[in-house]
């Protein structure tokens, strides 16, 4: 058994506060900024309760479905309301323990599970975007307390505990390109999609209310994206320092990207562009991060900031799906971007073991068959399950707000405040 090491726990928390502030302020300034001035305490709201409400959430069922032994598609109850926890409060974690594929670690389980719990927060705010400006607030608390317990958590289960089936196939995500990138892409869409387009879409100006709080906003989401990224090691050693540089160099390659094929098809460079851009790399970065050099990181930014940009300007207008503010433009196209690039430029020495010497994941064919099946399963897995799900939501409390509340704006209408 591992002995708990103070600078991996150290590390491990720093990186689980660098995610918690993604959320709160992070994504609650950049989809803020973003908004009509009529939405802008609404989006807000959204980010900073389901971040207590996705916490109740995880500690209730979700960290127990997603990462207990269980089966090969779900984890068990054994670790409900945290059951069980204090036994060994102060000794080292063992994913998987028990089990012939067990990964032993230097942190306890407290740490591990608040890790990933900052992990099960911002995945459902980051949905929000899609859904902006329409969607009534008790509905996103009933649809993402279900889809928290029956997408989220078993998707999780099946990439990252030990006993799941992806995980068992050998697939490589780091940080969560298939669990949170394509996941909340896909909902996302589907969302859009099922609440319908915003009134006066493609009609009425929609420009961001305040750009410098969605510059803000996008600064924050840079810098925590490093504990999101080169958390994943779970110890403060070489990999999660190289995570941390290609994390950088993906981030300001889509930028460039986004950047400079924006100035050359409009004629400007926009901020919002940059932005924007600038999270297209951190997405796509996110499931390689741990698994990649340098050069391929540069790679993988400059090919999602260019891909994103069409996705979420050019795709968008041709299909006339609303998706407010691209998450599944930027996350949903990112993380598949990200995880097939996994799969062919994956250096082995990053994830080598005594076992493996060569490395666990090595780019080439095989791995890539292994990163395809896993973004179609992830694809058609929360496409279907969320549509149910927003099914089951509209028959209980509705979806969406109504004309003449929209027209209002929802800050007034859910929430009795505005911004003057």
């Amino acid at each position: 058994m591992q002995n708990v090491e103070a600078g991996d726990v150290a590390w491990v928390l720093v990186c689980t506060v660098l995610v918690l502030l993604m959320t709160v302020p992070g994504l609650a300034l950049f989809y803020a900024g973003m908004v009509r001035k009529k939405n802008v305490l609404a989006i807000m709201m959204q980010s900073f309760s389901l971040c207590a409400a996705m916490t109740v959430v995880w500690m209730v069922a979700g960290y127990s479905i997603a990462f207990t032994n269980g089966n090969a598609w779900i984890g068990d109850f054994s670790r409900v309301f945290l059951s069980g926890i204090a036994e060994n409060w102060d000794k080292a974690f063992t994913l998987g323990a028990g089990t012939d594929v067990a990964q032993p670690t230097t942190i306890p389980e407290s740490v591990f599970l608040m890790f990933q719990m900052a992990f099960a927060i911002i995945t459902p705010a980051v949905v929000t975007g899609s859904c902006a400006d329409r969607m009534k607030f008790s509905a996103l608390l009933v649809f993402f307390t279900l889809w928290s317990l029956l997408v989220y958590a078993p998707l999780a289960h099946w990439v990252w505990a030990p006993t799941g089936w992806l995980a068992a196939m050998g697939v490589a995500d780091f940080a969560g390109g298939t669990v949170v990138e394509i996941n909340c892409g896909i909902t996302g869409l589907v969302c859009a999609i099922m609440l319908g387009r915003r009134l006066g879409y493609g009609q009425e100006n929609m420009a961001p209310w305040n750009l410098s709080y969605a510059v803000i906003g996008a600064s924050l989401l840079w810098v925590g994206w490093m504990g999101f990224n080169a958390g994943g090691a779970l110890a403060a050693n070489g990999r999660a320092g190289m995570a941390v540089l290609a994390t950088q160099i993906a981030a300001a390659g889509a930028t460039l990207s986004w950047t400079f094929a924006e100035w050359l098809l409009r004629g400007k460079p926009s901020v919002l562009g940059a932005i924007s851009g600038a999270v297209a790399g951190l997405v796509a970065i996110t499931p390689a991060a741990g698994f990649v050099l340098p050069g391929p990181a540069l790679g993988i930014g400059l090919v999602s900031g260019a891909v994103c940009f069409w996705c979420a300007t050019t795709l968008k207008a041709k299909l006339r799906y609303d998706d407010s503010l691209d998450a599944f433009g930027v996350h949903g196209i990112g993380g598949i971007i990200g995880t097939l690039a996994t799969g062919w430029f994956a250096y082995g020495p990053l994830s080598a073991t005594k076992d493996a010497p060569n490395g666990v994941y090595v780019g080439g064919f095989e791995l890539l068959k292994v990163q395809a099946i896993a973004v179609l399963a992830t694809i058609v897995f929360c496409a279907v399950m969320s549509w149910i799900l927003l099914k089951i939501t509209d028959a209980i409390v509705g979806l969406r707000v109504t004309a003449e509340e929209e027209r209002e704006g929802l800050d007034i209408v859910l929430h009795g405040e505005q911004v003057f």
